[in-house]
């Protein structure tokens, strides 16, 4: 177990400097009770908070035999729930379905599958979508209108419904279940991601989890593929959605791995209370704790969804600081995050600091050239708009490594925004070229 402390952040160039004002914040803050703590579970995941069990199976949706492909997670009782969904104006039928389900407000699990989108095909999509969930809702003993659907894989071709049929009666819930269900959603991820941590409320513990997936066609707009999230705090409905919201906006919002957006986007959270607490709210003791913890599952996850980017070898972050507002800072970090010629000089391991101040002008915000300054991994190569002597080499080598971090100082307000991206190779080119056959 860790502790993970959230604490201001220091931009001290001075790194011994930094860890004594951070450790002196962080001791003053704890005295004062103000100090947010989360303990971060070692290989916990969607199925760590109590009540909630899960389980997948192979039922023949990916070529690859035994791979799982279908998975569900279920409540033990009805859970609040909440949900982003994709703003592409072409959606898979198991969105739609989705979305209608988010207006009963309480659920009691999710089933997905891997391997078929179940997108742009008709009105056939939206009847196997909700054929899926009353086939999982038989087999777990609930309505199928209190499970979510959620799909990915090809786009334009229907659910092969007949193996569904044959093959989900197969899933067997566990709450050790929660890696197999992780591992099912995966398309072309080369990992599952898990995330859960833990922390207190009303003198007891809460624990929030979550997995996800997604490695390709993924662009800030929403989310990115699928997430989803499990707690057993008590969430008051409407705090639930507006936590996960502004959680998805500083996360899954942040990330690109390729331009691209899916049609199939989705995260979803759910809320049991099994931890028998008192209900958050936007005006409860716990609510900060309750925000800070999904903001942390969702940005590690996101993190995850960037890191292992389809052909990507390295991690890009990118801080866009000293913004007029933060809405600047978040579009100006994007559009840096998500530029081609930046990925391509990440993967290159090339200095070319030119890209970072053409993307960060693309973006249009207002900013005054003569001001900026910028660091790659941490050594300062312009200041106030103009490059500075550096040992390129020095550079270089720092870009080689699996996180590459660019930080850019605009220096014309106090706000600031981070977003995550991966490097541009030739095996991302080749896989997707050939991608459906």
């Amino acid at each position: 177990m860790y502790l993970y402390a959230i604490i201001p952040r220091l931009s001290t160039a001075d790194v011994i400097r930094r860890f004594l004002s951070a450790f002196l914040v962080a001791y003053s803050l704890l005295e004062k009770g103000e100090l947010i703590v989360i303990e971060i579970i070692s290989e916990g995941g969607i199925t760590s908070a109590v009540g909630f069990t899960a389980g997948s199976t192979y039922a023949g949706l990916k070529t690859e035999a035994g791979v799982p492909d279908l998975g569900i997670v279920l409540s033990d009782r009805p859970a609040n729930s909440a949900a982003t969904f994709t703003t592409n104006s072409i959606e898979s039928p198991s969105v739609t379905a989705s979305r209608e389900r988010k207006t009963a407000v309480t659920s009691r699990g999710i089933v997905a599958n891997s391997g078929c989108a179940n997108c742009s095909v008709g009105p056939q999509g939206l009847t196997d979508a909700e054929e899926l969930a009353s086939l999982a809702g038989t087999h777990t003993g609930v309505s199928g209108k209190d499970l979510y659907v959620a799909s990915t894989g090809m786009i334009g071709v229907e659910l092969p419904m007949a193996l569904i049929r044959q093959n989900i009666t197969n899933i067997v819930l566990s709450d050790e279940g929660g890696t197999d269900f992780a591992k099912s959603i995966m398309t072309t991820d080369s990992k599952h991601k898990e995330r859960a941590v833990s922390f207190k409320h009303d003198g007891k513990t809460v624990t929030l989890g979550g997995s996800a997936k997604g490695v390709g066609m993924i662009h800030p707009n929403m989310a990115t593929m699928l997430c989803f999230i499990t707690t057993d705090a008590d969430v008051d409905a409407k705090f639930l959605q507006e936590a996960l919201s502004e959680a998805v906006s500083l996360s899954f919002n942040m990330i690109d791995v390729d331009g691209d957006q899916s049609t199939n986007d989705s995260v979803i959270v759910l809320a049991n209370g099994a931890s028998g607490t008192a209900q958050i709210d936007a005006d409860s003791e716990g609510s900060d704790n309750f925000v800070e913890a999904l903001r942390y599952v969702c940005t590690e996850l996101a993190k995850e969804l960037a890191r292992d980017g389809e052909g990507a070898q390295r991690l890009i972050e990118v801080i866009v600081e000293g913004a007029h507002t933060t809405e600047d800072a978040q579009k100006a970090a994007r559009e840096i995050a998500s530029s081609s010629l930046v990925k391509a000089m990440v993967h290159g391991k090339d200095p070319n600091w030119g890209r970072l101040v053409m993307a960060l002008g693309k973006s249009s915000i207002p900013l005054k050239e003569g001001e900026i300054d910028i660091f790659i991994s941490d050594i300062h190569i312009v200041h106030e708009g103009i490059a500075i002597p550096y040992l390129k080499d020095a550079v270089v080598s720092a870009m080689n490594s699996e996180q590459v971090d660019f930080r850019i100082s605009l220096n014309v307000g106090e706000c600031s925004a981070t977003a995550w991206g991966c490097d541009l190779t030739e095996e991302y080119v080749i896989f997707n070229s050939a991608y459906s056959t």
